[in-house]
């Protein structure tokens, strides 16, 4: 069945049939594309869109370039870029199937996301002896960023901050780290895709729960547990580097705070709140690392700013699911540079001898999330990967740029009615200027007790109502269903206990599709946006005209 679907599907192949051995040109070389895999949160099309850049270079090249990638969105969107689409499964075995029949010349596997990074080391081991190679980056540096051990000793040898951290293998090893570096801790398993089963962590009763229930520790399956940097300014950094020079794509700063999957975050590039020599000190540990590293094509560097130090967080030796964002933002194609760099190519022999480039424009990215699709699924922002896809909006004007995105993603923003807000302690002071601009500009505020008293102290008139365990009237719930309550503004305290109870608030709002804001910063920049769209008309320009260098 596979050799008849095969012979009637030109572009489509698999180990089974013969049709890419007429097809192939010998007299070219060949290069072979390992892609992301299945789509899944947290292993997107952004891979995808990085993959089919590659093959694009590698084109432009006069290579033959292959694509191997059990993803349906890569054979309804590009099956006929690549000189052929293997539809097979992204294990070791497999892959070297392909290119045995391929007879391939080289290897990429930096643009399939951790998928393919995973099988890096040991493709080099069966290549060993054989002309295939695995191009850019050597495996053996891609596990130094991997391993964390290896990892730590870098940085140490470097001079990098990081966050104190270990490796547990049973409750009592995690228990005894947790408590050294204190609480709050960051926790994973190891080696995971999307963040899947991170989770911050207050108590040792929640470390309890979190190992008996959510992972499998054993010696081969350990957790990572990570000193949890409270309200940090969160950066996502993509650098392209030739092993001698090194490019910074792009910084983008979190409007959320650290803690949240960057897959999920909204982002502002360039940054906004960061001081010149906060962003000198990036730029300087991006080139710094990516030289340690012998970094050839992609990487991706996830850092925290916090009282004007710079933390790191870790590093992907890899493409990053911002590349697209970037590259769109700034109209320099990141992934077809890294792949030009993996064929032998230096920055300096494609143009790029600057090692940073701040655009003149703001870009924003903002997620899109499924959670009207997803009965009973707690629509707040964690460190595990939720969101399914992202937009982006792109003006001169932050706050249009802020405005462009929300409607892109399906948030609509109201333009009167009322604002239901309710926010812990440490955030009241923070969200203070946006509810009075809301106010001021006729909205009807309605908030919960503690925060209703401190508006009203600062001269904002209120409503006060109540929760549902409250069981007071009127309640929260009764006005949002009325349409008497149209945005929401709750910051849940930093306790898992109490960003549960506002779970029922939160499923509420997805179901009557109302904005929904659980972060000081999303809010500010939520009003901002709602101001800019009662004072100013909306103008459009094309991607290009934002490109200001090539």
């Amino acid at each position: 069945c596979a050799a008849e679907f095969e012979a009637k599907t030109p572009y489509f192949y698999s180990t089974y049939g013969n049709s890419c051995e007429s097809t192939r040109d010998k007299s070219k070389k060949c290069v072979i594309i390992i892609g992301g895999g299945p789509i899944r949160i947290g292993q997107g099309i952004e891979f995808d869109y990085c993959c089919v850049h590659s093959v694009m270079a590698l084109q432009d090249a006069g290579v033959d370039a292959v694509i191997i990638n059990n993803n349906p969105e890569t054979v309804s969107t590009d099956f006929d870029i690549s000189d052929r689409l293997y539809f097979e499964p992204l294990t070791l075995e497999d892959v070297l199937n392909v290119i045995e029949r391929e007879k391939a010349d080289g290897v990429i596997v930096q643009f399939g996301g951790q998928t393919s990074i995973n099988l890096a080391m040991d493709l080099e081991k069966a290549l060993a002896g054989t002309k295939t190679k695995v191009l850019g980056t050597t495996p053996d540096m891609m596990d130094v960023a991997e391993d964390r051990r290896r990892f730590s000793a870098l940085m140490n040898e470097l001079g990098i901050r990081q966050p104190d951290s270990g490796t547990g293998y049973s409750f009592d090893e995690a228990k005894e780290i947790a408590e050294r570096i204190g609480y709050p801790v960051l926790i994973r398993p190891s080696y995971v895709l999307g963040g899947r089963g991170m989770e911050i962590l207050y108590s040792t009763e929640e470390l309890k729960t979190y190992i008996d229930t959510a992972v499998r520790v054993s010696r081969n399956h350990p957790v990572l547990i990570d000193k949890y940097l409270t309200e940090a300014i969160e950066l996502d950094v993509d650098v392209v580097s030739d092993g001698t020079d090194v490019y910074v794509g792009g910084i983008m700063e979190h409007i959320e705070y650290a803690g949240v999957h960057s897959g999920d975050a909204t982002m502002v590039l360039p940054p906004i709140t960061l001081s010149k020599k906060i962003t000198e000190e990036v730029i300087d540990i991006s080139k710094r690392v990516a030289l340690a590293l012998n970094i050839k094509g992609m990487m991706n560097l996830q850092l925290a700013v916090k009282d004007e130090q710079v933390w790191m967080i870790e590093v992907n030796p890899r493409a990053s699911r911002t590349v697209p964002f970037i590259s769109k933002a700034t109209g320099i194609p990141l992934a077809k540079i890294g792949t030009q760099i993996m064929l032998g190519k230096t920055l300096k022999e494609l143009g790029l001898t600057m090692e940073y480039r701040a655009i003149d424009h703001y870009a924003i990215k903002e997620s899109v999330f499924p959670f009207l699709k997803l009965p009973g699924v707690d629509s707040i922002l964690t460190p595990e990967m939720k969101s399914t896809g992202e937009v982006m909006g792109i003006d001169e004007d932050l706050d249009i740029a802020c405005y462009k995105a929300e409607i892109a993603s399906g948030t609509n923003l109201p333009m009167e009615g009322g604002v239901y807000v309710t926010v812990n302690d440490g955030d009241k002071p923070k969200v203070l200027n946006c509810v009075r601009d809301l106010y001021e500009m006729g909205f009807n505020i309605y908030a919960t007790k503690g925060t209703s008293t401190f508006l009203r102290k600062n001269g904002i008139q209120t409503t006060t109502v109540f929760t549902l365990s409250e069981k007071y009237k009127p309640q929260a719930t009764e006005y949002m269903r009325s349409g008497m309550i149209n945005m929401i503004i709750n910051t849940p305290s930093n306790k898992s206990g109490a960003i549960r109870d506002g779970y029922q608030l939160r499923r509420l709002a997805v179901e009557l599709e109302m904005p929904f804001l659980t972060t000081a910063n999303g809010a500010k920049m939520a009003v901002a946006a709602i101001k800019v769209l009662r004072g100013k008309d909306l103008t459009v320009k094309s991607m290009r005209e934002y490109h200001t260098f090539q």
